[in-house]
């Protein structure tokens, strides 16, 4: 079975499921996710609460 001499030169997509946007999407959520826990925790609301829906 023949190998290839090269690896094609391939661009990264702009958009999509890539692992740029993964990481900045997961970044975003622990970030949210700890703003929200703070948020409870010295305010002693949680957030339902706060919108006005529970």
């Amino acid at each position: 079975m023949t190998e290839p001499t090269r690896t094609p030169n391939l661009e990264n997509p702009k958009f999509g499921f890539n692992s740029f946007a993964e990481r900045l999407n997961g970044r975003a959520a622990m970030v949210g996710l700890v703003t929200l826990l703070l948020w409870e925790y010295f305010t002693g609301e949680g957030l339902l609460h706060w919108l006005g829906l529970f």
